[in-house]
């Protein structure tokens, strides 16, 4: 579970002690005295106003929210908040629960004798009202509790004004720049230290026990009648810095006796600051009969403080009591005095409303569950239009292999068009070629001694023909044979020992139609 600091201002004195539970056992972590630059006693409301008045505050002030009067911290010197950040140093302060205990001025008890209800909701409202009939103080339901005393008669107990302690863990909040540190509860210092001591001593029923807790300025008297709560004295203005003699001590210890009906002391038990061999032989010298001694702490894991600390466990007796007494609420097998202010309550919640923010959150659930509900239909619509884009693009992919596919098919059927285009030009001049060709056929089979090895086309009109003939004559006589021909070249060009002559004639297709033109026409 997290650690909790039992944090404990009185004065000028603070005293903290840092526990936790671990499998069953109770561990102390930490132990610390502090000294507080100035005093941190509690002080009403109106005076907390008139402080800050007289000091430089901005022109703006707003006291529509005087009930809330702790939200605004009471001016403390940073130091003090420096020594509470050191004495917690090495330990993550968000993790950390704070328990601020109060004592008196803060704390007021009050006796209640009337009809005792099993609804404590309504057991405390009576309560309320018998306090307001006899004190006429007026209490809200948060800051009054209740306990039962030895002779089962009932003793409530209420705060009046702010909490020193929650304004000292308010501003160490700051200091770590968060808005507040987690607050569990608020305990009373002295039913705490009470409860403690009979949990941890067995006492007969009929033992009285004097349990003073002396400080650096006051000191405490609380009485238990067995192993219950007797009498709560009043906290005496000594201590260990203005104690000239312990016969102060004893005198208001008779007096209190006197006011709790307590006939003779039993047991003594000594805690706080003062717990010499002095003391103790005074104690003894005027209550003869009763058995004196020092407040232990047996019960704690102390391995993680230091041998000092643990000799002095008695300094810090009220944190750790209270310690003891919180963690065995949680595991309900005690019921103790507990405050929590509204004003608290207010300070730790996640979301801080008034009243008109609670009649906006009807809307403001409506109009989640409105957006909520528009935002999860266009989801589904994001999705069926990712499905469609997926089924396209395969669609697309697919298209995308037939026209590679189609592509060669139509650039063939194209070129097919180009082709039968030249063949349909060409055949305009087939006819012209076939006259032409079987002239120079017919010639040639007569003669037989004159044929062609090769045809060039020089324009779409003239042909250049490369032979050999046997006779020259033959030249001449085809030359006029084809009456457009005309004879360019002859060369003397022997054959397998035959006369032979080489020879180019230009020859004229001699019709005047379109032809095509051929780059080389060659006949073997």
């Amino acid at each position: 579970m997290k650690p909790i600091v039992c944090l404990y201002c009185e004065g000028n004195d603070a005293k903290l002690a840092v526990l936790t539970k671990e499998k069953g056992a109770v561990k102390i972590l930490r132990v610390a005295s502090l000294t507080m630059s100035r005093t941190l006693q509690s002080s009403s409301k109106r005076e907390i106003i008139s402080e800050l008045n007289r000091e430089e505050t901005p022109a703006e002030i707003s006291f529509d929210k005087l009930d809330d009067i702790a939200e605004i911290p009471e001016p403390v010197d940073t130091s003090d908040v420096g020594q509470l950040q050191s004495s917690l140093y090495g330990m993550k302060v968000r993790n950390l629960q704070f328990i601020p205990i109060i004592t008196e001025p803060v704390v007021n008890y009050h006796l209640y004798e009337g009809q005792r209800d099993e609804n404590k909701k309504k057991l405390l409202q009576s309560i309320i009202t018998d306090i307001q009939s006899a004190k006429g103080i007026v209490v809200d339901e948060d800051s009054v509790d209740v306990t039962e005393l030895n002779d089962k008669a009932m003793l409530s107990v209420f705060i009046e004004g702010d909490i020193p302690c929650v304004q000292l863990v308010n501003l160490l909040a700051n200091y770590n720049k968060r808005r507040y540190l987690r607050i569990p509860t608020v305990k009373t210092a002295e039913l705490s230290l009470a409860y403690y001591i009979s949990k941890s001593y067995k006492f007969f029923p009929e033992d009285n026990t004097l349990i003073i807790y002396i400080g650096k300025e006051y000191s405490k008297l609380i009485f238990l009648e067995g192993q219950k709560l007797k009498h709560i004295g009043t906290t005496l203005d000594i201590g260990t810095k203005n104690l000239h003699t312990y016969d102060v001590y004893f005198s208001k210890i008779l007096l209190e006796m006197e006011n709790g009906g307590i006939p003779k002391l039993d047991n003594i038990i000594l805690c706080g600051e003062d717990r010499s061999e002095n003391l103790i032989l005074s104690f003894y010298g005027t209550f003869p009969e009763a058995n004196v001694s020092e407040l232990k702490f047996e019960g704690l894991d102390t391995s993680m403080i230091t041998e000092d600390d643990i000799a002095n466990l008695a300094l810090f007796a009220i944190p750790l009591a209270t310690a003891v007494e919180y963690f065995d609420e949680l595991s309900k097998e005690h019921v103790g005095i507990n405050f929590l202010p509204k004003y608290i309550q207010e300070n730790q919640k996640f979301l801080q409303f008034g009243w008109h923010s609670y009649a906006l959150l009807p809307f403001l659930f409506g109009a989640t569950f409105f957006f909520t509900f528009q935002i999860l239909s266009s989801y589904r619509e994001i999705r069926e239009l990712d499905f469609e884009i997926d089924r396209l693009t395969q669609r697309q992919l697919q298209n995308q292999a037939l026209v590679d596919e189609i592509s060669p098919l139509d650039s063939r059927i194209n070129s097919f068009d180009a082709t039968q285009a030249i063949l349909d030009s060409a055949a305009v001049g087939t006819g012209i070629w076939n006259k032409s060709i079987t002239k120079v056929s017919d010639f040639i089979e007569r003669r037989r001694n004159f044929w062609l090895t090769r045809l060039e086309s020089l324009t779409p009109e003239e042909v250049k023909i490369y032979g050999f003939a046997l006779s020259r004559s033959v030249l001449t006589e085809f030359t006029q044979f084809s009456k457009d021909g005309m004879l360019n070249f002859i060369n003397y060009e022997p054959l397998r020992e035959k006369s032979a002559f080489a020879y180019t004639i230009n020859f004229k297709l001699g019709e005047k139609e379109e032809i095509i033109s051929q780059d080389s026409l060659s006949v073997k």
